[in-house]
């Protein structure tokens, strides 16, 4: 897991003062371009980690060759919170880290750098498309999340409106912001934010407001609109993974047969179900319903008619 390497990288860094991405790739056993991106990482998040070029040299945290935690100051912590907050929601293990790291910190650094790190949680299952560049607007909307400060956002074609964030979600790079407004709890996709700038007011955050509860919550309703149609498919055993993989949370084993897995998959309409399994070819069979089986016929028949020869 990658959180896990940027703490070990941090340590080392600590523990030997100056490291090449060599020294750290062979520690870690990654590549020396994945050790070189987790250093740059850390760079960028604000951590005091610099590269030195030149004959020995090398990447070390500024300050001293044998740092610790309570060199750093409180924007450096609050970005290494942020950054190692949103993998800890899916590890065990990195949270009791990050309560590890969070008693290093001076004192009157703590409550900052536990509010970053509960400003975001990480979501794994994807809602189809990925989109690997954060949002220009993601730092922002973090900073206003961990300082408490409204935020005036225009969501797609909305008016401006001002918000009170909660938190942002991190679903495999697609970004969400759930926030109060005069409308009640919303949740925006960050990425279709057109405008946002921080409010000097003081955003209001409900006392047992739980982010990941919240998240939950969010998911199920959304999941229980998108499955409202369903189809019961035979697949060869060594391709149920990858039908598992592109389908998520819609997609259930319900028997074997025959070196076969039989499935139910979901989607919101029968054409959108068709859609996805005609990909598939003769390598998915939709057993039921007959209004799934219809719409993949309808796509053959229009197939054939544009392509025959």
């Amino acid at each position: 897991m990658r959180a896990d390497r940027l703490v070990a990288a941090l340590l080392l860094l600590q523990a030997r003062g100056r490291m090449t991405a060599a020294d750290l790739a062979e520690e870690l056993e990654v590549s020396v371009a994945t050790a070189r991106r987790d250093l740059e990482a850390l760079s960028a998040a604000g951590i005091p980690v610099y590269p030195q070029q030149g004959r020995g040299g090398g990447w070390s945290l500024v300050g001293g060759a044998r740092t610790d935690l309570s060199g750093l100051n409180a924007a450096e912590s609050q970005a290494l919170f942020a950054l190692l907050g949103p993998a800890s929601s899916a590890a065990p293990e990195l949270t009791s880290a990050l309560r590890k790291l969070i008693r290093a910190l001076p004192a009157t650094f703590r409550a900052d750098a536990e509010a970053a790190a509960a400003a975001v949680v990480s979501d794994p299952a994807r809602w189809g498309e990925r989109s690997r560049k954060p949002p220009e607007l993601l730092e922002r909307l973090r900073n206003a999340t961990v300082r408490r400060l409204k935020v005036r956002l225009t969501h797609g074609s909305s008016a401006e409106r001002l918000v009170d964030p909660l938190g942002l979600i991190d679903k495999d790079g697609i970004w969400y912001l759930i926030a109060d407004t005069e409308a009640g709890r919303r949740t925006f996709r960050v990425d279709r934010i057109a405008a946002a700038t921080t409010a000097e007011q003081p955003a209001e955050r409900p006392d047992d407001f739980d982010l990941a509860a919240e998240w939950q919550r969010v998911v199920a309703d959304v999941e229980q609109r998108r499955s409202l149609v369903s189809a019961v498919v035979l697949v060869d055993a060594e391709l149920f993974p990858v039908l598992c993989k592109h389908f998520g949370r819609h997609c259930d084993p319900i028997g074997a047969e025959a070196g076969r897995v039989r499935a139910r998959v979901t989607a919101h309409l029968a054409r959108s179900l068709a859609e996805q399994l005609a990909g598939w070819g003769a390598a998915v069979e939709v057993l039921e319903p007959e209004s799934v089986r219809r719409e993949l016929a309808r796509i053959g028949h229009d197939l054939t008619e544009r392509y025959a020869t």
